[in-house]
């Protein structure tokens, strides 16, 4: 069987050796710390839960859905409105996903042709880089940089690229490297996109989980982001839904309907329970997903103080449920760096490498595991020597 070259576009999955590792550590009956894997380990809020059994218990909606129910769409509207403030998002601008990763994944087969430019960041989620490769698109990263705070440095970026680039993907409150957003850096990328003619697709999966001040917002909610761009907004880890694979496409209308007809093409919607679930999510109280938003701070915390005590650099880590961390000792291969984290400390996290050509000498760490549970893992790396 010859298969589609496709397929040699991507490298092994990271997870999954270093899955087999721990498991066998775990055999041998070593303590193992997985900080690897970005699973929440808080519980979906009861009143979400109950909306899924209730619809779940009525034969009719174990049909095709076909689409999504109208009041899934106009509940994303009012959430935008109630949660983030942001005004005239209409139903014709909402199209539901499984979860970003399949979005984002799928964008690019809606929106690129063979050999169109896309601006990626660099550390980035994989799947940014899979998207682009999947529609045969052509990558150029721009670089998340200590320097400018792991920020997008929008003037850094050749002129030329961005004039060829189809769109640029931002992704803030940023996975892996753990940046936030300010409002001149936004404004900046709106008028980067004018410039340049481009789209801008926004990540906003870490909305909820915003550190040292006030709640994250929206990319959407800044003048003139709705005529440029459009967003991934997820459910995944505001109310701890990550299997349920709940996301949404937001913003310009037509960039959004380009999306749904090729969704369309692969998928016949949403299963209705999961349609209800969300809607009991969007339109249902807030007060613990921001109680859940100060845990995971507290878990911050401990992780990075404790990293930064036993003679580490301070990661960076002011968003999502990860933090950045250089490699301490002035060490240079990350891989290598996590194989011998886990096999001394039984700490396992996952190398900045998988993130692209600028994450090498950093490890991304998950914050899975409450304050005392991070204060082992960072005690097991100190007695493990790990300096």
């Amino acid at each position: 069987m010859q298969f589609s070259k496709r397929l040699d576009r991507f490298g092994a999955e990271v997870f999954s050796s270093l899955n087999q590792k721990r498991l066998q550590l775990e055999a041998e009956g070593r303590t193992i710390y997985n900080l690897s894997v970005g699973t929440p380990d808080f519980h979906p809020y009861d009143h979400v839960v109950q909306a899924l059994r209730d619809a779940a218990a009525d034969p009719a909606q174990w049909k095709y859905s076909l689409g999504d129910l109208p009041e899934l769409k106009q509940a994303v509207c009012d959430y935008y409105a109630r949660r983030f403030g942001v005004e005239g998002i209409t139903p014709d601008m909402v199209a539901s996903c499984n979860g970003t990763q399949e979005g984002v994944g799928h964008l690019g087969l809606a929106l690129l042709d063979a050999g169109d430019t896309v601006l990626v960041p660099d550390p980035c989620y994989p799947v940014f880089e899979a998207g682009v490769k999947i529609a045969d698109g052509e990558l150029a990263y721009y670089p998340l940089e200590a320097e400018h705070d792991f920020l997008p440095y929008v003037a850094g970026i050749d002129p030329e690229v961005a004039d060829r680039a189809k769109y640029m993907i931002v992704s803030l409150p940023a996975n892996p490297v753990g940046s936030v957003g300010t409002p001149e850096l936004y404004e900046e990328v709106i008028a980067f996109a004018r410039e340049h003619d481009l789209i801008i697709v926004h990540d906003n999966a870490y909305s909820d989980i915003v550190y040292d001040g006030p709640r994250g917002g929206s990319f959407l909610g800044y003048p003139g982001a709705l005529e440029v761009g459009v967003e991934f907004f997820s459910l995944s880890k505001s109310f701890n839904v990550t299997g349920a694979r709940i996301g949404f496409l937001v913003g310009r209308a037509d960039i959004v309907a380009a999306f749904a007809k090729l969704r369309s093409q692969i998928d016949f919607g949403m299963f209705f329970p999961i349609q209800k679930a969300a809607i009991a999510a969007l339109t249902g109280p807030l007060d613990e997903v921001e109680h859940q938003r100060h845990l995971y701070e507290e878990r911050r915390d401990a992780l990075c103080r404790g990293l930064e005590a036993i003679g580490w650099e301070r990661p960076n880590a002011h968003g999502t449920m990860f933090v950045w961390a250089k490699l301490p000792g002035g060490r240079t291969d990350s891989m290598a760096f996590c194989e011998e984290l886990m096999e001394r400390a039984g700490v396992v996290v996952t190398p900045g490498a998988s993130f692209g050509p600028s994450g090498e000498g950093y490890v991304r760490m998950a914050l899975v595991l409450p304050p005392e549970g991070l204060r082992a893992a960072v005690a097991a790396i100190e007695a493990a020597g790990i300096r």
